[in-house]
């Protein structure tokens, strides 16, 4: 059976590529314009990760990490951040809030595969 990878952009391009790349591998893809919208549907599908994107309206990357993290079912899997941002600072910011890898954009397909098979086995 196919893993399942929640993405949370607000960018419907970053969305389209991440789905592309992810799909094209095997794996299903849900998609979220934004945190909230994130939750919600992880409230009602089970996902095997989560990718996002730092700056989203409504709830950002760091605040849907800590809520993700917060869920019972989703303590524990891999969350890894999809971003522009590339300050330490940012990136603090994401690992104490429980992301498991971080990814600048622009970003090329096949790093973007190597690191969900790094932290999704």
């Amino acid at each position: 059976m196919a893993k399942v990878i929640m993405t949370a952009d607000d960018s419907p391009t970053i969305r389209e590529i991440v789905r592309y790349t992810l799909a094209a591998d095997g794996y299903t893809v849900l998609q979220a314009k934004d945190g909230l919208e994130a939750l919600k549907v992880l409230t009602d599908t089970p996902a095997d990760m989560l990718i996002t994107d730092l700056n989203m309206p409504g709830l950002d990357g760091i605040e849907l990490i800590k809520k993700v993290r917060a869920m019972a079912a989703y303590k524990f899997i891999p969350i890894v951040m999809l971003t522009t941002e590339s300050t330490d600072n940012k990136k603090q910011a994401g690992k104490a809030a429980g992301a498991t890898a971080w990814i600048v954009k622009p970003f090329k397909p096949e790093d973007l595969l190597g690191v969900v098979k790094k932290v999704l086995r």
